[in-house]
């Protein structure tokens, strides 16, 4: 609905002594880029789980530009731009072996447990959820923060065709600059999932991160 956020309770939180997945949030920008492989090159070699989120893309751009030109409603434009992102979820686990494409969190978890690294596609989750705001306001920059609570991420990455600058980054700068959604600010404090935003070139320090159970890296969002 418009004017609310999702709700993100924790409703698969990992069993103790689990390995606590890490959500990757994958830029629709960075999906049409040459860095795209070292990015999925670091997710496949994770000893750690991991959940990808893609963004919508210029699939969701499309979606933008029909409604402008058609006018159908706030509404429509959000499943389809969920649509979207299941389109960039099928695409992204068809690039390698071993990842694989899971609509709800029981899925999301049997692929984990399966040694995969999962890709979301939300939109059975999602599009018929009474607490979203069905609006612009709200993409899959705050959904990845929502679904790391839901399922209980130990950090939320979030991966953008950006120049990242410095080892903090505040969300509400972020948004007012159009690098996450409007949403977002509201969506990390209400959830409190740690979330650290990376850029070009961070694949390196990205992929080292992964592999050590203490490893950060990025800029921590605040």
């Amino acid at each position: 609905m418009p004017g609310r956020a999702l709700r993100a309770e924790t409703s698969l939180a990992p069993i103790a002594g689990e390995a606590r997945p890490i959500v990757v949030k994958l830029g629709g920008s960075v999906v049409r880029s040459a860095e795209l492989p070292a990015w999925l090159d670091a997710i496949a070699q994770s000893p750690r789980p991991v959940v990808v989120v893609p963004g919508g893309g210029a699939l969701a751009d499309e979606v933008r530009a029909c409604q402008s030109q058609l006018g159908f409603g706030d509404r429509s434009a959000h499943r389809m731009a969920l649509l979207a992102m299941d389109q960039l979820a099928w695409a992204i686990a068809g690039l390698r072996q071993g990842f694989t494409v899971g609509a709800t969190e029981p899925e999301l978890r049997a692929a984990l447990d399966r040694g995969s690294a999962a890709v979301w596609a939300p939109y059975a989750s999602i599009a018929e959820r009474t607490d979203l705001e069905e609006s612009w306001r709200l993409t899959s920059d705050s959904l990845a923060l929502w679904l790391s609570a839901r399922i209980g991420a130990e950090r939320c990455y979030l991966i953008k065709s950006i120049v990242r600058h410095g080892p903090k980054a505040g969300a509400g700068q972020l948004a007012r600059d159009g690098i996450v959604d409007a949403a977002f600010p509201a969506m990390l404090q209400e959830t409190g999932v740690p979330a650290c935003l990376l850029g070009r070139g961070d694949q390196q320090a990205f992929a080292a991160a992964l592999a050590d159970p203490a490893g950060r890296c990025g800029a921590e969002i605040n």
